[in-house]
């Protein structure tokens, strides 16, 4: 009896078993139609660059190797660099190649892709799913979202259907389509990991994070739901070996769409610019400043002669709101922004010294300022560290009219005078300081190899060093 018991335990148990696997096998989804229906508008696109590369003098090649073209892009996109071995260099010019996707927006031959797919490039090829094979033009390209719009000569192409990533939520199933390592139209599947993600290089994206398998020649591929409607472009994984390791990132089609709307009409993007300086605000910030939790970007400096100066944003400000829109993580604030057109007005609402308030700022066009940006950064290196404006109510906290606060120290001249982040500048070679701009002029004029004195508070106690920098 035990025996005859035990069997037909062990028989519920199987039965069990096997419903558990046909349940569990009915809710996973079939990709099939989808990737069949879709497949057909994904593009294979590979670039040819004439570029100066090196040769070995002693006989050992260090020439970059033009015909491994997922090679040559999972270098350019993870490391920066081409592949290189040492040795006595000559000049060889030669032909590059790198390989990415992209798929087709409109049946007259516009194709979207990641910008660093085709950057540099001198001719295009975009390659369809039937291997037929066309030059594309470039019409336009964005470095900030990381987006390029191209154009072949061909009618009647088939197209993907471009869907709404606001919907999209964590734990949808999601599918991408492309040419990792080459290997052309491979399919993978995951899900949304999170919406919104903010990366510290790209602050106009609020990226799609996913689980799905993206690696060098993804780049520029569609990233579908499961009604097969493109939701993201493919763009980015964080990584740590070169590889995947479940984390990728895509750019949202309602971003993509409207850099594509610009692009097609002027070639490029216009954005509008704040021009403030922001972090986030943690637990002990939201203490220090009195918000009962957490939340909005903190102005740590206002830009001269910008939107916020010109409305009287300051620094230690925490915008709350935007045009409306609440800002919840400091990441937020760049893309409402760059939504916006030059001359728009809008409403701000932020926290000053322990009070709400609202203003109103026009909105103005980003200026051209590489220019600007590339000194700003020669003097980061020179002095090596990142400065910024007092808040008032850090000043008033330190009985101090003006100064600069040391933001990051990035080594260098900073790490060798003993100076650390959060410490006070006031003066320097005899000089008060006012501003961070007044900073970087009096900096500018200090030589090499000399020391002069400088006043630093740190932790509320104000002492003076010798500064020099060192080349």
């Amino acid at each position: 009896m035990n025996r005859l018991l035990k069997q037909i335990n062990i028989g519920a148990v199987s039965i069990f078993m096997m419903l558990s696997m046909f349940t569990h096998a009915a809710e996973l989804p079939d990709f099939t139609k989808l990737v069949e229906k879709s497949s057909p508008a994904v593009v294979n696109i590979s670039t040819e660059q004439l570029v100066t590369t090196k040769m070995a003098s002693e006989g050992i090649s260090s020439e970059v190797t033009p015909n491994n073209e997922e090679l040559n892009e999972f270098f350019k996109r993870f490391f920066g660099q081409q592949p290189f071995n040492g040795g006595s260099q000559v000049p060889k010019e030669s032909e590059r190649s790198s390989l990415g996707s992209g798929f087709i927006i409109s049946s007259d031959g516009y194709v979207l892709t990641n910008n660093h797919v085709v950057d540099g490039a001198d001719v295009i090829h975009v390659r369809l799913n039937d291997r037929r094979q066309y030059k594309a033009q470039v019409i336009g390209v964005d470095e900030r979202t990381d987006l390029a719009l191209l154009k072949i000569d061909a009618d009647n192409l088939p197209t993907v259907k471009m869907g709404d990533s606001d919907n999209l939520k964590a734990g949808q199933w999601v599918l991408a389509i492309g040419s990792p390592f080459g290997f052309d139209y491979t399919v993978t599947a995951g899900v949304v990991s999170a919406t919104g993600r903010n990366l510290p290089s790209d602050n106009y994206v609020p990226f799609i994070q996913t689980d799905v398998a993206i690696n060098p020649g993804n780049s520029g591929g569609p990233l579908f739901d499961l009604s097969g409607e493109v939701v993201g472009i493919n763009s980015q994984i964080y990584t740590r070996s070169g590889g995947f390791m479940g984390v990728s990132f895509a750019i949202p089609t309602n971003v993509a769409m409207s850099v594509v709307e610009q692009l097609k009409a002027h070639g490029k993007v216009s954005r509008a610019w704040l021009g403030v300086l922001i972090q986030d605000v943690n637990n002990d910030l939201a203490e220090s400043f009195g918000l009962k939790l957490p939340h909005g970007a903190l102005i740590s400096r206002v830009i001269p002669d910008s939107p916020a100066q010109k409305s009287g944003l300051e620094s230690g400000d925490i915008i709350l709101s935007f045009n409306g829109k609440k800002i919840n993580h400091s990441g937020e604030l760049p893309y409402i922004v760059g939504q916006m057109k030059a001359g728009d007005k809008v409403k701000v609402d932020i926290f000053r010294s322990g009070k709400d308030k609202t203003m109103t700022l026009l909105l103005e066009a980003r200026p051209n300022n590489k220019k600007s940006l590339a000194q700003k950064k020669e003097d980061q290196n020179r002095l090596g560290m990142i400065v910024s404006d007092l808040s008032t109510d850090l000043a008033k906290r330190l009985d101090i009219k003006s100064g600069v606060i040391i933001e990051r120290v990035i080594g260098g001249t900073a790490s060798r005078n003993g100076l650390a982040q959060g410490d006070v500048i006031t003066m320097l070679n005899g000089i008060h300081i006012k501003d961070a701009a007044h900073f970087s002029e009096i900096a500018k004029k200090i030589p090499d190899d000399h020391s002069v004195p400088m006043r630093v508070i740190r932790n509320g106690y104000p002492m003076f060093i010798p500064f020099k920098i060192t080349k």
